[in-house]
């Protein structure tokens, strides 16, 4: 389709070589040589797209752009002019030019200018598109080759850049191959982890949720530098991607790693975890007064403040000012911006923030949450829609300007189950679907990781023939009575707690502020 364009240039008549050019690539290029009645000629004709100079005798190209900004606000407008002067170039990106170029313009500058205006989330998506064909086969040969979690780390890192990039994309059959590619990934990544977690874990190298924080944090805090630590619960590597650019006015990204959530990957283990420093196992014992079993009465993540407090004492840190907010609603989040001067000069604020994890568990059972959220795009989508209009990214703005750092990082992440696996438990047996914590349990053995013996997984147990199963990939565990009722209910929605990519590869993100 023929991309139609009013240029309106006083000396119009001198740039009969562009107009020519323009039409040999395809365009048909209107000439007007003044802004009189130039909202009726836009009105007589469907254009794409407006050249406008902004050096006219009279009415000025700043006051054109407008006018025509006024009744036509979504009508692209690339201002033409011989001025390089910062004030004019200002005051037309604030009237919303879409493009800026300097004369003597070269006919191909202009259609630079065109097609990037026009046709710049195609351009990207076919070369994302592009770009993925030619490495699939690649992708497809590492994921063979992984046998290690920090490769396991790097390809999902891949995966998952790839797929926020197919964001823009509308090529249905390419981002089935990339899903079917990401299933088999996880296939193979349970397998990894089925025979090397422990190993992993015991081995102490790759960082895990009860070491992080003296990894990555500690660190930091020695160097006398106010920080907030902001834990989003339930933030996937793909959310990160998909709204880091928006910390980009405020924040330098100075690094992201990869860390592993502990199994399982649900909140009471894997961030007690993270503020104790230490496995389940370890804060039960050294802290049981802060530990609640599955099975028992009461909030499982209630004593995060204490348990960090212990960890920056263990760490000779307990001089230190710090500061301690958990965000469940609108109401705290007002007032924790509100309560910003309070902390502001702190040595460390810790904020948790739970509206993801609340947002995900709310797809199981709001119908309007159901058919906003039907996939991990819309997910991502939803998610960057929240951060960019939350007083969370003012608190962010605000702590810029007050020159502290700030880390970022999560818990777990979440995935969506898709196949029900039937399982028989007491009681008292916990009720996540993704993981079982339990005595006599029966179920289908290939579909789950096992742990006979929990202290070899560094986690509690509530009693000596007590067990904990993992479900892999996107299975979720359900019970043979309702059953159909209870795998119709829970069937596409997102869960955490069991072993994929999604749930156990979590970022955090150093950021130095850039005022």
């Amino acid at each position: 389709m023929s991309v139609r364009i009013l240029w309106i240039d006083d000396e119009i008549d001198m740039l009969k070589s562009h107009i020519i050019f323009l039409e040999k690539k395809g365009f048909i290029t209107t000439p007007h040589n003044n802004p009189d009645q130039i909202l009726e000629r836009i009105g007589q004709n469907n254009f794409d797209v407006i050249l406008l100079d902004e050096n006219m005798p009279g009415q000025s190209g700043l006051d054109t752009l407008q006018i025509i900004k006024d009744r036509y606000p979504y009508l692209p407008v690339i201002m033409v002019t011989k001025s390089e002067e910062e004030q004019i170039m200002e005051e037309a990106i604030g009237a919303h030019i879409s493009d800026y170029l300097i004369k003597p313009v070269n006919p191909n500058q202009i259609v630079l200018s065109i097609k990037k205006v026009l046709d710049s989330n195609k351009i990207i998506s076919d070369k994302s598109v592009s770009s993925y064909q030619q490495t699939f086969g690649e992708l497809s040969y590492q994921m063979m080759q992984t046998n290690s979690f920090p490769q396991w780390m790097e390809l999902f890192n891949r995966l998952v850049k790839i797929e926020v990039s197919f964001d823009s994309t509308t090529d249905q059959g390419m981002i089935e191959i990339l899903n079917t590619q990401k299933e088999e990934a996880n296939t193979l990544f349970s397998k990894y982890i089925e025979k090397n977690y422990l190993q992993d874990l015991a081995q102490g190298e790759i960082a895990f949720s009860h070491t992080v924080f003296k990894r990555f944090v500690i660190p930091k805090l020695k160097k006398n530098n106010p920080t907030i630590f902001l834990m989003i619960d339930n933030l996937r590597l793909d959310q990160w991607q998909s709204m880091q650019d928006l910390f980009a006015e405020y924040y330098h990204i100075e690094n992201t790693e990869l860390f592993s959530s502990i199994l399982p990957t649900a909140t009471q283990y894997s961030r007690n975890a993270i503020f104790a420093g230490l496995t389940p196992l370890d804060i039960q014992k050294k802290y049981p007064q802060y530990w609640l079993n599955d099975d028992q009465d009461g909030p499982k993540n209630q004593f995060e403040e204490e348990l960090l407090t212990e960890q920056l004492k263990r760490n000779s840190l307990e001089n230190l000012s710090t500061a301690y907010y958990k965000i469940s609603n609108i109401y705290q989040e007002e007032k924790l911006l509100q309560e910003f001067h309070h902390f502001k000069n702190n040595d460390l604020t810790t904020i948790v923030y739970n509206f993801i994890d609340i947002l995900s568990h709310s797809k199981t059972d709001n119908q309007l949450i159901k058919e906003m959220i039907r996939d991990d795009k819309t997910f991502r989508s939803l998610t960057r829609n929240w951060f960019e209009n939350s007083p969370l990214l003012k608190i962010i703005a605000l702590a810029s300007s007050a020159k502290i750092n700030l880390i970022i990082t999560t818990d777990h992440g979440t995935t969506m189950v898709k196949t029900p696996s039937k399982i028989i438990g007491d009681r008292e047996t916990s009720t996540n679907i993704r993981y079982k914590m339990g005595k006599n349990l029966k179920y289908e053995s290939k579909k789950i990781l096992v742990a006979d013996v929990p202290e070899a997984f560094y986690l509690p147990k509530s009693n000596l023939s007590s067990k904990y199963v993992f479900a892999k990939e996107d299975i979720f565990l359900a019970y043979p009575k309702n059953y159909n009722h209870f795998v119709n209910y829970y069937k596409d929605t997102y869960q955490h707690g069991g072993i994929s990519l999604e749930e156990m590869v979590i970022p955090i993100i150093n950021l130095l502020p850039k005022s």
